[in-house]
């Protein structure tokens, strides 16, 4: 193993494997109180706030220095090599000895010999370090009752489902995130239609009249969010969005004692370009709304946009997510827990007998309309 990478460990070792001074204990990140916990004998301690590695360039989010700092794209392509791969590698646990291979993507776990938390930060030039991380706010017996609740509501999902329907094997887990900033500036053209009622012979037809329409929109972005990891379910983690970015700290080996984290496999400028193919998307539909709105239009047809980027900037975080799955008649059920707001988002089975049910209702009630109405 590299001397780089190994002195990457034991420079966190101090933060990661803080001991507890009352029983020596491994303290991990609690994320009811947002410090450390000794989970043997329960003391507690603060995280004391970061300084920005950046100290000329603090947050644009909050003018302060405890949240990450943007990053200008060309700042990033002066890094050599963003592009951290898949492959395994092996950490050495320096408590024990012991020797565990992990996803290379992994920069976050805990041994499974003695529990020490081996945190590795990224170093080197062939590695970008988060820039900020979103604590844990919601623990795990909160995730474990935000899903009974979240499941209990599901109508079509059948009684012993629910009943049965226990979280299993719940992990933490930091993923990694990107979010970017940038100025647009779009020039447009299109078509509105309004339509209009005219008679034909007894009846009354609608027809719609279309006018051309030019113009220019402009609008600023603010952390527009890219998933970095293509390792899970991506509606799945849509599913738990929105995260409040801007409650982000600068990265701190602290904040993830304990927890599971990635390392990004979609790289900064892959992400722009999902970034960019996200914003144009709002892009059109707010020009959409805007000409609708301008000329009390019905319809906007043969849209025409185009738009350039300027200011951009980024940060690399890490957001928290509660993992995990059930099972029901053989089959397994994944759903996500989003780690700061509680938010649940996953699949569940479907009752044929509840749908079935609804079904003859709707008949039902549209056959008593049109009756009394006929």
């Amino acid at each position: 193993m590299p001397d780089e990478f190994d002195s990457n460990i034991v420079n966190t070792l101090k933060e990661t494997d803080r001991k507890c001074p009352a029983c020596d204990g491994t303290m991990d990140f609690d994320p009811v109180t947002g410090g450390l916990k000794c989970p043997y004998c329960g003391h507690t301690e603060e995280i004391k706030n970061a300084v920005s590695n950046k100290e000329d360039k603090p947050s644009s989010q909050n003018g302060g220095s405890t949240s990450a700092a943007e990053i200008t794209l060309e700042d990033a392509e002066s890094t050599a090599n963003h592009d951290w791969g898949t492959a395994t590698k092996t950490i050495i646990c320096k408590s024990c000895g012991a020797e565990s291979i992990y996803d290379a993507q992994v920069i976050s776990s805990v041994c499974p010999y003695c529990g020490s938390n081996q945190v590795t930060e990224a170093g080197g030039n062939d590695s970008m370090a988060p820039g900020g991380v979103i604590p844990f706010k919601i623990d795990q017996k909160e995730a474990g009752n935000r899903f009974i609740n979240w499941i209990k509501h599901k109508f079509y999902c059948p009684k012993a489902a629910k009943e049965s329907a226990k979280p299993k094997n719940f992990k933490g887990m930091y993923l990694p995130y990107w979010t970017f900033d940038t100025q647009t500036a779009s020039s447009y053209t299109a078509q509105y239609g309004k339509d209009r009622k005219v008679k034909k012979g007894d009846s009354e037809v609608t027809v719609t009249d279309w006018y051309n329409t030019r113009g220019n929109y402009d609008e600023f972005f603010d952390d527009e969010l890219v998933c970095g990891t293509e390792q899970h379910d991506k509606n799945l983690l849509r599913g738990i969005e929105p995260y409040d970015t801007a409650d982000n700290k600068i990265y701190k080996p602290e904040y993830v004692a304990g927890f599971g984290a990635e390392k990004y496999s979609v790289g900064v400028k892959d992400a722009w370009e999902k970034a960019k193919a996200s914003i144009k998307g709002k892009i059109n539909s707010s020009i959409t709304s805007k000409i609708l709105n301008e000329n009390h239009a019905d319809h906007v047809r043969g849209l025409n946009v185009n738009s350039s980027f300027s200011a951009v900037t980024f940060k690399y975080l890490l957001l928290p997510v509660w993992i995990s799955s059930y099972k029901y008649k053989d089959k397994i059920y994944q759903f996500a827990v989003n780690g700061q707001t509680g938010k649940v988002y996953g699949k569940t089975p479907i009752s044929a007998i509840k749908v079935i049910l609804t079904i003859i209702i709707v008949i039902a009630l549209f056959a008593l309309i049109y009756y009394f109405m006929g």
